[in-house]
């Protein structure tokens, strides 16, 4: 009959069915030995993880581990002193550190009227009746600077060349001023030496690029 498969053709779909069937069990199997394998790493996280959350939650209180282990997280001392009495902060007579106007400042700025409130009328010919003082305390721009030194060779007629002399301390073609070193080695220990924060400290504040081994041979020094 028309339209009815022959022989051949059903052998030739029998065949590729049973390829078929081959490449899926071959993918099956390749699929059970990743599952297997993400099964025993995922062991091995849980294992790391519950390891690491029964470390977290050790202290020098309820383990063999020493007070200086605790870092940050140290359970805060109890006091041994008695008490006394007297309220927290400063005591009458001690002197303390508020914020105070100073009589010479750096610099002074008056802002004048630009008319009167009431009329409109200019105040440039009009008497002072009083000036009220506010004193703002702020920080410089604060700037790396520089400072090329340039070490000039003459020839003398005699033949001989020499140099002039560099100054004590300026020994490479680049290098760090006291000042920027002793500022890293400030901001290192007032950060527990963290190294790589200190070299960030020194790049916002000052605009010293600085990297953490710069700062690790500046403590060193």
């Amino acid at each position: 009959m028309s339209g009815t498969p022959s022989i051949v053709e059903l052998l030739e779909r029998l065949a590729r069915v049973e390829a078929r069937i081959v490449e899926l069990e071959r993918d099956n199997a390749e699929l059970r030995r990743e599952n297997a394998v993400l099964r025993r790493e995922n062991a091995v996280l849980r294992a790391e993880n519950s390891d690491l959350r029964a470390r977290l939650g050790q202290d020098s209180s309820n383990s063999s581990r020493p007070p200086s282990s605790d870092g940050l997280a140290k359970p805060a001392p109890k006091s041994l002193r008695e008490r006394s009495g007297r309220r927290p902060g400063g005591q009458p007579g001690h002197e303390g550190r508020t914020l105070r106007q100073v009589a010479d400042p750096h610099e002074r700025i008056e802002h004048e009227p630009a008319g009167c409130g009431g009329c409109g009328e200019g105040l440039a010919a009009a008497p002072v009746t009083g000036v009220a003082v506010r004193q703002v305390f702020d920080l410089p721009e604060i700037a790396v600077r520089v400072i090329e030194h340039r070490i000039v060779s003459r020839r003398c007629r005699c033949g001989r060349v020499t140099a002039g002399r560099v100054p004590d301390g300026v020994d490479a073609p680049v290098q760090y001023g006291p000042r920027a070193t002793a500022a890293a080695v400030y901001l290192q220990q007032a950060l527990f030496g963290a190294q790589a924060r200190t070299a960030r400290a020194m790049t916002d504040l000052f605009g010293v690029p600085m990297s953490a081994g710069a700062v690790a041979a500046a403590h060193a020094r």
